[in-house]
């Protein structure tokens, strides 16, 4: 069985077909969010420390780390993401004991991020286009790491997935030259929308199983591309992951959190209530109510996505007798139980002496 070993100092993440689903957390990232990428230039790490906990907790086995900020005050990403990714990396590893991907289009920012970065971590990544294969593979050999291939080359990203193929094919074999195996390339096949491209689904299914069966690679995508454009994302997610993980993908980089909800879906949804005549008691705090009229939660939590990849986990037997499942699914303690019962006090009948 092909198995791709990643680690922290302290933990070891396996992606493999005979192991459960590994979810790459993408949150770390400040593409597309203006935020972060403001507080990240400003020097400011708290939402990258809340980000890397909340996805730990969600359930995330690694988490990918991307520094690509484009800085207002010098956009020479050559210069400005290699110290950045080192300072972000360190942040992080300190803060979590999950093995780490180590994410840009950046070489220099890739080698600075594989010399501070404790373990084996995961390199993201490399393409089929020639001068990427020539500045990443030597990298991957030399720190003997993973790598994460995306199945687009000089001619771009095709329709075809028969061109997909051959271009992810085209990598494992250069790999191969370099003396990488084939268990430490991690193939993206690229997942296309759904809402451009009817047979997007189909497609991805047909190229994660020759992947599996020619190549015998692990694989992994940007799970949330395929409902991008789309009302109700989170229900195309959850029937497209574990339809995937039923075709052979053993891994997604992906958000595995539902964000919280702000104060301002809370204010707009009592105003609704009020113009109803809904009368709500004063004391009624926030999480009760959001809960109450079914919006979530005030705080971080797993995902839909995760329920759906742990079910399928189970349903694949990549869950021995459910106890992830169990586990999961079992309410928390109020306050002042234990697990023992509440309390304190084991729970059950006591056996007279």
């Amino acid at each position: 069985m092909t198995r791709t070993i990643i680690e922290s100092k302290t933990k070891t993440a396996i992606i493999g077909f005979d192991q459960p689903f590994c979810v790459i957390g993408e949150r770390i990232n400040p593409t597309g969010r203006k935020k972060l990428a403001a507080e990240l230039e400003a020097g400011d790490f708290s939402t990258v420390e809340k980000d890397a906990l909340a996805q730990v907790a969600a359930g995330a086995t690694v988490l990918d780390v991307n520094a690509g900020v484009v800085y207002n005050s010098n956009p020479n990403p050559n210069e400005t993401e290699p110290p950045l990714m080192v300072e972000v990396l360190k942040l992080v590893q300190g803060l979590v004991d999950v093995p780490l991907c180590i994410d840009s289009s950046v070489p220099a920012a890739l080698k600075a991020g594989l010399e501070v970065c404790e373990g084996r971590p995961l390199l993201n990544s490399v393409t089929g286009e020639e001068d990427r294969l020539e500045l990443i593979l030597p990298l991957v050999r030399k720190y003997n790491v993973p790598v994460v291939a995306i199945s687009n080359d000089d001619t771009g990203i095709s329709e075809d997935p028969d061109v997909r193929f051959a271009v992810a094919k085209k990598i494992v074999e250069r790999a191969a030259d370099h003396g990488i195996p084939a268990h430490d390339i991690v193939v993206d096949p690229l997942v296309m929308p759904i809402g451009a491209m009817g047979t997007a689904g189909l497609q991805v299914f047909a190229l994660v199983r020759r992947l599996r069966e020619e190549l015998g690679v692990n694989t992994t995508c940007g799970a949330s591309n395929i409902s991008f454009g789309l009302p109700n994302r989170h229900g195309i997610n959850n029937a497209f992951l574990p339809m995937a993980m039923a075709a052979g993908m053993t891994s997604a980089i992906m958000n595995p959190i539902a964000l919280p909800i702000g104060p301002l879906k809370i204010a707009e949804k009592k105003a609704a209530l009020a113009e109803k005549g809904v009368i709500l008691p004063d004391d009624m705090d926030d999480e009760t109510f959001v809960q109450l009229m079914g919006m979530g939660s005030t705080k971080a939590r797993a995902g839909s996505e995760m329920e759906a990849i742990r079910a399928a986990n189970f349903l694949t037997d990549n869950d021995p007798h459910g106890a992830e499942w169990i586990r999961f699914n079992k309410p928390p303690l109020a306050e002042g139980e234990t697990a023992r019962g509440r309390g304190g006090r084991g729970g059950g009948r006591r056996r007279r002496g």
